[in-house]
């Protein structure tokens, strides 16, 4: 069933607007409110996420062993679809980027820089280094609004992956120092395996010699931020495209060749769980 949930969420993605009627947080973003605002928990950040991120998890794992039972699982499959579409990133990389790609192709560069600072919450003085940042949002977003949610439901179930999302999003939307900190922490542990998994994937479908000479430099290093590994890992596989300002359309050519790097990476990870299914 693993596969077919993965099949139907890849059509639900790209094909319907289904993922942004089912991505609604405003229930659990009144739970961080109602936990922000109770000093106990507050200053707690460990029952903070116990409330955030355990106690979801654990409903869902209830409901899903629950469903599990009767006709063989077949039950639990609208959940499990659920959760998973849930658990992808929000918003769509391609749209944010629509903007700074006409203003990119017109080779109006202060234009671009204010798209991309507005849309992308990317800064840059200049051409290139904007250029390489908006290439590294490219690169990150996909990682964390798919391939990780990706792997860990294909790991360890729906509740995995709903518990990095959840991570995620109290991550980005809490306002204590304390619980963003924390759960910063944990988010790099769920980090770890899936971004080294992406990174050899790159280097499967790409420049395997300059993505393998990134691995071997980050591999073992436990404190090197997935995002970095992910997007110097994406500029090797498409080593060579940095050494000029490409303004227009030369610019734009490196976004679609590593949105199609990531795209072959995708499949392989497909193919890879079909294989596993089939002979494991």
């Amino acid at each position: 069933m693993t596969f077919l949930v993965l099949l139907l969420a890849l059509l639900v993605e790209r094909f319907s607007r289904w993922r942004l009627r089912l991505q609604q947080d405003i229930f659990w973003l009144r739970l961080l409110d109602r936990v922000e605002l109770d000093p106990d928990l507050a200053g707690d950040p460990r029952r903070a996420l116990f409330r955030l991120v355990l106690l979801p998890v654990l409903v869902v794992g209830v409901l899903l062993a629950l469903l599990s039972l009767p006709l063989y699982g077949w039950l639990a499959l609208p959940l499990h679809l659920f959760v998973l579409i849930y658990s992808l990133g929000r918003g769509d990389v391609l749209t944010e980027l629509r903007p700074f790609r006409e203003a990119w192709r017109r080779g109006d560069s202060e234009a671009a820089c204010l798209v991309a600072e507005r849309d992308l919450a990317v800064e840059a003085e200049e051409s290139l280094s904007l250029l390489r940042r908006v290439q590294g949002y490219l690169l990150w977003q996909a990682y964390q609004s798919f391939f990780a949610v990706i792997f860990w439901y294909a790991l360890l179930g729906p509740v995995a992956a709903l518990a990095y999302r959840l991570l995620a999003l109290t991550g980005e939307h809490t306002t204590l120092p304390v619980l963003r900190e924390r759960s910063v922490r944990l988010r790099h542990l769920f980090d770890w395996l899936p971004a080294r998994a992406l990174a050899l994937s790159f280097a499967l479908v790409g420049n395997f010699a300059a993505v393998f000479r990134v691995l071997l430099r980050y591999l073992s290093d436990r404190e090197v931020p997935a995002a970095k590994l992910v997007i110097e890992a994406g500029r090797a596989a498409n080593e060579g495209q940095e050494a000029e300002v490409l303004i227009g359309e030369a610019g734009l050519m490196t976004l679609d060749e590593l949105w199609q790097l990531l795209v072959r990476a995708g499949m392989l990870w497909y193919v890879v769980l079909a294989l596993a299914i089939l002979f494991l």
